[in-house]
């Protein structure tokens, strides 16, 4: 049985199919999400390139911030389960997520058994979300993906006090013109970020084993300043970013089989 998770972000598009509800056959990834054809776009190459139609998949669940939005899938369900479902079929023993997106950040703990116990999420405002390392990215007319290297060669990491974005941009702009280093601006902006989700993370009550999901989980500088901040150990896998579509691929395959029981 295939069954075929979409997670729709604010900036990207992610697809999981799943076989028996056990391994993943293919995936795919496209820039763009709620409100561009990215969705579409995602789910039509996975299909393609697994050599199937639509008519082949089980059952289709849609998650993440567009999900409401997307007419093409059979159900929609919160990334919360998602992303802890997700997490836990590559983690076995997994007990909290830290997930930061591209317009929020949230950070999920499970029981013993894997059920989601508490949770806590920032919605309201960019500092501490991806959208907060896009702006700065921006100012320093840097990719975020040199981030992470950058930032390592920092000795001297820049102070960020201000924890609202539009301040933090000032702040950061006004650091450049007194000559404060690059690489060290950098390292201060992933060690702010990491501040806000590590509050979250306490409130949380964040317990090992934890590990990161969303695409900032790529981001070295922050996932250290985190483990920093919180004095543990977070896990990091090649499937971070997909964590919401296995979740929602999961989530399809156990309403199949509770339906024909």
């Amino acid at each position: 049985m295939y069954t075929l998770g979409i997670d729709i972000g604010s900036t990207t598009s992610k697809c999981i199919l799943l076989q028996d509800g056990e391994k993943i056959i293919g995936k795919s990834l496209f820039v763009g999400g709620m409100g561009t054809d990215s969705p579409e776009r995602a789910m039509d190459s996975i299909l393609k390139s697994c050599e199937l139609s639509a008519g082949d998949v089980a059952r289709t669940i849609i998650t993440g911030y567009g999900r409401k939005n997307f007419q093409h899938g059979d159900g929609e369900v919160s990334e919360l389960t998602c992303h802890a479902l997700g997490g836990r079929f590559v983690f076995p023993e997994l007990r909290s997520v830290i997930d930061i997106g591209g317009q929020d950040a949230k950070v999920i703990i499970l029981s013993e058994s894997g059920r989601m116990s508490n949770f806590v999420m920032n919605d309201k405002c960019a500092a501490g979300t991806g959208r907060f390392l896009d702006v700065m990215a921006t100012i320093l007319q840097m990719d975020i993906g040199d981030f992470d290297a950058c930032a390592a060669k920092s000795s001297n990491p820049a102070s960020i006090s201000s924890t609202c974005t539009v301040f933090a941009e000032s702040e950061v702009i006004s650091q450049l013109a007194n000559g404060v280093q690059r690489e060290d601006l950098i390292a201060g902006i992933c060690a702010s970020v990491a501040a806000r989700v590590s509050a979250l993370a306490r409130r949380a009550g964040v317990t090992p084993m934890v590990c990161m999901s969303g695409g900032v989980a790529k981001n070295g500088a922050v996932r250290r300043a985190l483990e920093q901040s919180l004095d543990m150990t977070i896990e990091v896998s090649p499937l971070a970013q997909y964590f919401g579509a296995i979740g929602a691929a999961i989530y399809a395959h156990r309403q199949v089989v509770k339906e024909t029981r």
